[in-house]
């Protein structure tokens, strides 16, 4: 009996003492309980990382408190933390940890995901079962087949009847196991996808987020707003645009779009959108001279750079020349004046919505920030459009028409930002967001490009004069000409040029071929130099049905050294170059007309020596 109550007592001392651990633990853990979760409000995304401002409120006590907030990016970057009260409650101290702890929230896909393989597992976890059963019972019949012993002795009739039992049954295992492997390798097939998108799912980095543990000192005890801003590097946007045109004679439609990219560890929902065009990351360090030692250049480098600017459209990326891109545009919000103050009268006024009558309460469910322009018309205004509807006055109002009039472009000192007035979800899966940002209807002057040395085709290009007021920025454009999606330009506004020059497409009804003329081009032997004339004709040709304007470019060798001597021969009558080589022509062709060019030059130099003249 003692034996028993000691026993006892000692299990009643051990629970006690888990219950002391536990209540030390959750204290440890909870500080004094004040836990909050923090709501994310608005977004500004760079070209590079994000700017994240959330919003909490909590209860505190007089004296120090202990708060933590939840809801934080796993991935920002501390030294940008900021934690802001009013003056009632001084902020002593701010830790940062992810919470790992923290059960990860699966949302439904994921979850259907999960459930899939569990359940594809236990099918094939019973497949691969039946397929052991089955090849045991294979293996049974093929160490029986032999008829041994007593068994020799059988009749025909009775041997005939054990083949027959030994086929069907063999075939019927055989068969069996055939289905079997081929329900494994379908079912292996399938776990096999889940498996993979639950690894795509896994990328959106929402395993574990961030905490914030602050050390505050609240003098009067209530209920207080923190605010937190911090910049994450896992975001970024990337412009993109529309270019559009009916045909050569109409302006050009350019369409400034944006795509959003985030894994910060919490999806982006309802929050307001801010989009800018700097780089907060970058070194901001001024630049300063260092000690300059002259050296010996390579003319051939230097030649090839002159040479790559003057075979790139100005504006246009010199290896982007045979691609096609898009972009996109935003307006802003105004708020109603004198609505109400019309409707704190007696009666209420007419109101007018995009042309529709509407009642009062109806008009009160409209967000302000919906609504693009508001009209106020009184007396005789009112009365002389509405009748007696509108003795009491008439608002009319114009709601905002797409994504184009919530957004609102602010060219500041060092940046552009286009701030956009609707509610956004970005999930944090890394997978592009798109919004439309701004839509221009640009005048432009189409002329058609043609390199024939380089490339065989016509290009047709859209020039545009006061782009800098487009706030571009370097970006893949989708080309839809006449109707008809052409492919993919590049946008490069880093020109210095007056004009910024676009491709819009190819154009095989516009012709030109290059062509050596062997009866013009020679070589000769004079002493110990060698002398070869080069001579080639170019001939454009207008098949459209309209007359165009064609930039025809093509060039002839240059010389750093003095054994090498050249000489331009002719040029019919273009542009000439000197310091690059480079010949342009400006043709002016009528439907169905063509013109020849010829450029023939001489190259002189010691015979003994090679030159790369092709």
């Amino acid at each position: 009996m003692h034996l028993y109550e000691k026993q006892t007592n000692m299990k009643k001392a051990t629970l006690l003492l888990c219950v002391v651990l536990c209540i030390n633990f959750a204290k440890a853990t909870d500080g004094n309980g004040n836990t909050v979760k923090a709501t994310l409000n608005t977004v500004t995304v760079y070209r590079v990382g994000a700017e994240m401002n959330h919003q909490a409120k909590a209860q505190l006590v007089n004296g120090n408190n202990e708060l933590v907030i939840e809801n934080i990016s796993n991935a920002l970057d501390v030294n940008s933390l900021r934690v802001n009260c009013d003056g009632n409650v001084t902020v002593m101290g701010i830790e940062f940890s992810t919470d790992y702890l923290k059960e990860e929230i699966k949302s439904p896909y994921v979850q259907l995901l999960e459930d899939s393989v569990e359940k594809i597992t236990r099918d094939l976890d019973k497949a691969k079962s039946a397929i052991n059963i089955v090849n045991d019972l294979i293996n049974v019949l093929k160490a029986n087949k032999e008829i041994k012993g007593t068994q020799t002795g059988l009749s025909v009739a009775e041997l005939m009847k054990l083949m027959e039992y030994y086929k069907t049954k063999s075939g019927e295992l055989q068969n069996e196991l055939a289905a079997l492997n081929q329900q494994q390798i379908k079912q292996e097939k399938q776990l096999k996808k889940l498996l993979e998108q639950i690894t795509e799912e896994q990328k959106k980095n929402t395993r574990s987020t961030g905490k914030l543990i602050l050390q505050l000192n609240c003098t009067i005890a209530g209920k207080y707003d923190f605010t937190i801003s911090y910049i994450t590097k896992n975001a970024y946007w990337t412009p993109f645009y529309d270019l559009r045109a009916a045909n050569i004679s109409s302006a050009l439609k350019l369409i400034y779009r944006a795509k959003i990219f985030q894994t910060t560890g919490i999806d982006w929902k309802q929050v307001k959108l801010s989009l800018s065009t700097s780089t907060p990351g970058q070194n901001n360090n001024a630049p300063l001279f260092n000690a300059w030692f002259l050296s010996y250049i390579n003319p051939v480098n230097y030649y090839n750079k002159s040479m790559a600017l003057q075979n790139t459209i100005p504006g246009v990326a010199a290896d982007k020349l045979s691609q096609l891109n898009e972009v996109v545009v935003v307006g802003y919000s105004s708020g109603i004046r004198g609505a109400s103050t019309m409707e704190n009268e007696n009666t209420s006024p007419l109101y007018i919505v995009n042309g529709n009558e509407m009642s009062a309460a109806e008009f009160n469910k409209i967000r302000s920030s919906a609504i693009k322009n508001t009209q106020i018309l009184k007396d005789a205004a009112s009365t002389s459009i509405y009748g007696s509807r509108g003795s009491n006055g008439v608002v009319v109002v114009t709601l905002k028409d797409g994504l184009d009039d919530y957004i609102t472009v602010s060219d500041k000192e060092l940046d552009v930002t286009f701030d956009i007035d609707l509610p956004y979800d970005v999930p944090t899966n890394g997978k592009a967001q798109t919004a439309v940002l701004k839509e221009y209807e640009v005048p432009a002057t189409y002329q058609f490009y043609a390199v024939p040395k380089l490339d065989k085709e016509v290009f047709l290009l859209a020039q545009i004069v006061d782009w800098e007021k487009l706030n571009l920025l370097p970006g893949e454009a989708n080309i839809i000409f006449e109707g008809t999606y052409i492919g993919k330009s590049f946008i490069d506004p880093s020109s210095t040029q007056d004009t910024l020059n676009l491709t819009m497409s190819r154009d095989k009804r516009v012709v030109v071929k290059r062509e050596k003329l062997m009866d013009f081009s020679s070589v000769k032997f004079l002493g110990s130099n060698k002398k070869q004339i080069f001579t080639y004709d170019i001939t454009v040709k207008n098949n459209k049905k309209e007359a165009i304007s064609i930039l025809v470019k093509d060039q002839y060798p240059l010389s750093q050294n003095k054994e090498i001597e050249i000489e331009l021969l002719e040029s019919s009558g273009s542009a000439i170059n000197g310091e690059t080589g480079v010949l342009n022509w400006q043709l002016h062709l009528a439907s169905g007309e063509s013109k020849k060019l010829r450029i023939s030059y001489s190259v002189k130099y010691p015979k003994d020596k090679i030159l790369n003249l092709n």
